[in-house]
């Protein structure tokens, strides 16, 4: 099938060969056709497979030749929102239509001037389209298109209130398109809720990668993770554009600091830094005038940059989904890629999740002076046992913030009567309650309280004195207790 059977307007066909489209992509097959006839449309596919021509093409025929806002695009972040934006005006460059930008972190005076002119199409995110609804600078009264894009990602960041306020100010005839990667409970009410007789279309299974796109995971020690990314970057000469995601801000800042302290070009992008420095960054990023971008989740959506060879999972989401759109922002539109996940001792389990999710044991690669297996493993630190007669405790952790030393060493403390001595166990004494945990006292020693493990999932027990790491994967919930009842 081509474009010229899909859509039926010279002004967009013109404005899609001069993109460099020529076949449609499967959700756009499967999209566009119920979505001109007027119904409205739920999209599934995974990121880079053509969701945004799927529902602006559709959606700018319906609206040539006439004047006024009459489409709505909404968006979870700035960055996508501004690629939705630019690739609306692409397809509107034969059409006398005018596309608006409603984001935050840019200026209020521009977005109100140009939504005084008028607007044909307006992308925007909720909480500054919000902002213009409250002060009067924008009337939705003739909207006859609504688009939620990535609308499971509106719903993670918190935006329900937002987009329900921007509902109610909707008329209630109009044509609803919902696009997402994924279709948790929350979206499927929403959908169900706000849309009438749907027509839901799969391209691909929900939570999927692109077949192009080569998955690795590195087995690394945490305290490694940098070494093991400079030394990739040295040695492979194809990880020529390489984008990084960190999960912590201050980890971006810290990784892209020693990465040019090794020589290698990097830049960082995440919500700390204002609009103009995250888009000067991506800009270079984009032209290869920078060959790493570190970034934070900011970036795993909305971000479409042609010719990413890799993706970098420094830190491993926890949350599968967040895998899946991290690594779909290589082997776009067809092209190859490869996704590297770099997993520490700790994050096995968030791999484990990712793998189940995908359906698919992902390939490990184990380089000895790197590997948290196989690499040298310091002496286990002594566990003080701290006695407090205040009953004061040690507080609650949970198992993958530990280490596996940390774990060794709290499977070697507690106490236990033997030939009349205090001796230290090999393992410490588990309960399932927090009662009768008290260790036995030899005569003329004070009892001193015993640390108390508790695990909230029975199968970890029996493999307790096997492994530590099966503890780490396995364990729901792991509280050390020291302290008196």
């Amino acid at each position: 099938m081509k474009f010229v059977e899909l859509v039926p307007a010279e002004q967009l066909l013109r404005a899609v060969g001069e993109l460099g489209w020529t076949i449609p992509t499967p959700i756009q097959i499967r999209a566009i056709p119920p979505a001109i006839a007027g119904k409205d449309v739920v999209g599934i596919a995974q990121t880079g497979t053509g969701k945004t021509g799927a529902f602006l093409l559709p959606a700018l025929r319906k609206q040539l030749g006439r004047e006024g806002l009459h489409t709505l695009v909404l968006c979870p972040t700035r960055e996508l929102a501004q690629q939705v934006a630019s690739d609306a005006r692409n397809l509107c460059r034969f059409a006398e239509l005018f596309v608006g930008e409603v984001v935050g972190g840019e200026s209020m005076r521009r977005q109100i001037r140009d939504l005084r002119a008028g607007v044909d199409v307006l992308v925007a995110t909720p909480g500054r389209l919000i902002d213009h609804i409250e002060r009067g600078n924008v009337d939705l009264s003739r909207v006859e298109t609504l688009v939620l894009d990535e609308a499971d990602r509106m719903l993670d960041m918190g935006f329900r209130p937002q987009i329900e306020a921007v509902l109610r100010e909707l008329p209630r005839q109009r044509q609803t398109m919902l696009f997402s990667a994924t279709m948790p409970n929350g979206v499927h009410a929403l959908a169900l809720r706000i849309m009438n007789e749907a027509e839901w279309v799969e391209a691909t299974p929900s939570a999927t990668v692109a077949d192009g796109v080569e998955q690795t995971v590195y087995s690394v020690r945490a305290e490694m993770k940098p070494s093991l990314l400079v030394r990739l970057l040295e040695q492979a000469e194809e990880w020529d554009q390489v984008l990084v995601f960190t999960g912590r801000k201050i980890g971006a800042d810290a990784l892209v600091s020693r990465l040019r302290a090794s020589g290698i070009v990097a830049a960082v992008m995440h919500g700390d830094r204002d609009q103009k420095e995250r888009r000067q960054a991506l800009n270079a990023f984009a032209e290869g005038r920078v060959r790493v971008l570190v970034a934070t989740d900011v970036a795993q959506r909305g971000l479409d940059i042609e010719g990413i060879s890799h993706v970098v999972n420094y830190d491993v989401p926890r949350n599968p989904e967040d895998y899946v759109h991290r690594i779909g922002r290589t082997g776009r539109a067809g092209a190859s890629g490869t996704a590297v996940t770099f997993m520490s001792a700790s994050e096995l389990a968030p791999v484990r999740d990712i793998e189940r999710v995908l359906g698919c044991t992902l390939p490990r690669v184990s380089i000895a002076e790197f590997d948290y297996a196989g690499g040298q493993t310091a002496e286990p630190a002594k566990l003080a046992v701290r006695v407090n007669r205040g009953g004061g405790r040690l507080g609650v952790r949970k198992a993958h913030e530990l280490s596996p030393e940390q774990l060794q060493a709290l499977l070697h403390v507690g106490w236990f009567r033997e030939h009349g001595e205090v001796q230290t166990s090999p393992f410490c004494i588990i309960r399932k309650r927090r009662s009768d945990c008290r260790a036995p006292s030899p005569a003329g020693i004070n009892q001193k309280p015993m640390p108390r493990i508790h695990f909230a999932n029975d199968r970890i027990l029996q493999h307790l004195p096997v492994d530590p790491a099966i503890v780490a994967r396995g364990s729901q919930q792991l509280a050390c207790l020291l302290g008196t009842q």
